[in-house]
């Protein structure tokens, strides 16, 4: 009995767009349920004093 390589890359072309696919449709459902979440925006308000010895006047 002799066993017989099967060199068909035909098989595996197709696992490997099967596997793009699939990853893509995880990629994009992330994204969509990642979009879904309300963060939420600060509350506080973000000042910051410039003191005014850095301003120059330009005439």
């Amino acid at each position: 009995m002799q066993f017989i390589k099967k060199t068909s890359s035909r098989t595996n072309i197709i696992s490997l767009f099967l596997k793009l696919f699939l990853a893509l449709i995880v990629i994009i459902g992330v994204i969509f349920l990642l979009n879904k979440i309300d963060f939420p925006a600060p509350k506080k308000e973000i000042e910051k004093i410039i003191p005014n010895e850095n301003f120059k006047i330009v005439k």
